[in-house]
């Protein structure tokens, strides 16, 4: 499967992921970022349920906090 992920194509073997598990894939800790899929905003409740497929488009912005 392909997607681009902040414009840059991603190769991921294996059955489709969920939202859910790519961001659990790539190593981010869920409650510190947000994603856009497809130009849409997903609530961090429908990540589970919410399937990537073939060509999708995330932009995916990780807080960092500071002071």
């Amino acid at each position: 499967m392909h997607i681009f992920i902040n414009g840059e194509d991603k190769s991921f073997a294996g059955p489709p992921l969920s939202l859910a598990q790519l961001i659990e894939r790539l190593g981010m800790k869920g409650d510190r970022v947000a994603v856009e899929l497809n130009r849409e905003i997903v609530s961090r409740a429908q990540w589970s349920e919410t399937s990537l497929r073939d060509g999708d488009r995330l932009e995916i912005v990780h807080f960092v906090g500071g002071g």
